[in-house]
């Protein structure tokens, strides 16, 4: 299921969750879990990834940290890759983050400068 964005083409999926019962044409009621009680729980197929089932795949459900406001804190992990982007008149120092709750695919390029202010304890002193 999808659930929010951060940046530009970084989809953000918690799950995975049983359907109940298709509404529309394009609208399907999941069941959620309990920590999820004050999300709606009828989605657009658009929001929805299929899960393809795997006899050896063990599924790891960590619960997210939601706000009252039904947000949460993303976190950093740790650091994967430092790039130095040339453009036409400057270098942009890059930084390639993976995030709390995301797997190793939806780790996102994140300005190195903005990362080291925000989370100094990933940068070596």
């Amino acid at each position: 299921m999808k659930f929010g964005k951060k940046g530009k083409l970084a989809p953000r999926f918690i799950g995975p969750f049983e359907i109940l019962e298709k509404v529309g044409a394009v609208t399907y009621r999941l069941a959620l879990s309990p920590s999820l009680s004050e999300v709606h729980n009828v989605f657009h197929v658009s929001m929805l990834r299929k899960y393809h089932p795997n006899p050896s795949h063990v599924l790891q459900w960590e619960p997210l940290e939601l706000r009252i406001d039904m947000s949460f804190k993303e976190t950093p992990i740790q650091i994967l890759y430092h790039q130095v982007r040339q453009l036409r008149s400057k270098a942009v120092p890059l930084v390639k983050v993976l995030w709390r709750y995301h797997d190793l695919e939806e780790a996102t390029w994140e300005h190195k400068e903005e990362m080291k202010a925000m989370y100094p304890n990933l940068f070596y002193p």
